[in-house]
């Protein structure tokens, strides 16, 4: 009997080291999840849009869309994505700020869209920064009149961002507390923060940005937790205001383009 318990709590082990050694293998595919590649041309997504090319401190080129306003003293938004998709997908956001005055910068991750390379935190916050270049030195905003809009994943980008340059206003959109924080409520069997390569920990960062930032998110996020939004919000230097959107779901298209998070975006470009 002791022979098979031994034997049966051998097989156990090697069982979940298997597993575990393949979610350290592979963990990455589960966190970024690319749309396919190429996305299309930006005049035929955005009427008025441009394509640009975003290099990277690595050298990678990257694909963007720009969609300038009318006003050429107009603010700006960049706006950084979550983990799914690609940029194609964020064009209704994009017409629904550019309709309120507003210049955008849509632009996909590197793995993303087509793009070269492989995401990770560390390459992300490489991409955005180049994201960030284009607008300062070659579409000429000054820094005084940029707002970043990060998408759930995005708004760790955005936060880790502003922390070394900082914007006029900062919306975050289902941020979570931390990579890990999410990990251990979808795989709560699993000792995910030991795991994680990548750990984003937006509400350690912002705590540390000065700048005003409005937190959105859904009050059924099935994805990151309302709590964790809540305590990024109460995390924030300078929080401007906390946007609760009843019902709505991470993937919820109010949450995607909808009225609140226009509004939040437009109140803060505006100085509001």
């Amino acid at each position: 009997m002791r022979h098979r318990l031994g034997r049966a709590a051998l097989v156990a082990v090697l069982v979940v080291s298997v597993v575990v050694g393949l979610l350290w293998a592979l963990q990455r595919r589960l966190v970024y999840l690319p749309g396919a590649g190429p996305v299309g041309t930006a005049a035929a997504a955005l009427p008025g849009a441009r394509d640009v090319t975003l290099t990277t401190a690595d050298d990678l080129e990257l694909a963007a869309w720009y969609l300038p306003a009318a006003d050429p003293d107009a603010p700006a938004v960049l706006v950084a994505n979550g983990n799914g998709g690609h940029r194609g997908l964020r064009a209704p956001l994009a017409r629904a700020l550019y309709a309120e005055g507003l210049s955008v910068l849509l632009f996909d991750y590197r793995g993303y869209g087509g793009n070269p390379g492989s995401p990770s935190e560390a390459g992300l916050a490489l991409d955005v920064r180049a994201a960030r270049h284009h607008l300062v030195a070659d579409a000429g905003v000054p820094p005084g009149r940029l707002v970043y809009l990060g998408e759930s994943l995005g708004a760790a980008v955005v936060t880790e961002l502003a922390a070394e340059h900082p914007p006029a206003g900062l919306v975050l959109r289902s941020p979570f507390v931390d990579l890990a924080a999410v990990g251990e409520v979808h795989y709560p069997f699993l000792p995910v923060r030991a795991l994680l390569r990548d750990r984003y920990p937006v509400a350690e960062r912002i705590a540390a940005v000065r700048v005003p930032t409005t937190v959105v998110l859904g009050t059924r996020d099935t994805v990151v937790p309302p709590e964790q939004s809540r305590a990024v919000a109460d995390a924030a230097a300078d929080l401007h205001r906390l946007v609760e959107v009843p019902g709505a779901d991470h993937n919820d298209a109010v949450l995607l383009d909808g009225e609140q998070l226009v509004a939040a975006v437009v109140e803060l470009a505006r100085g509001g």
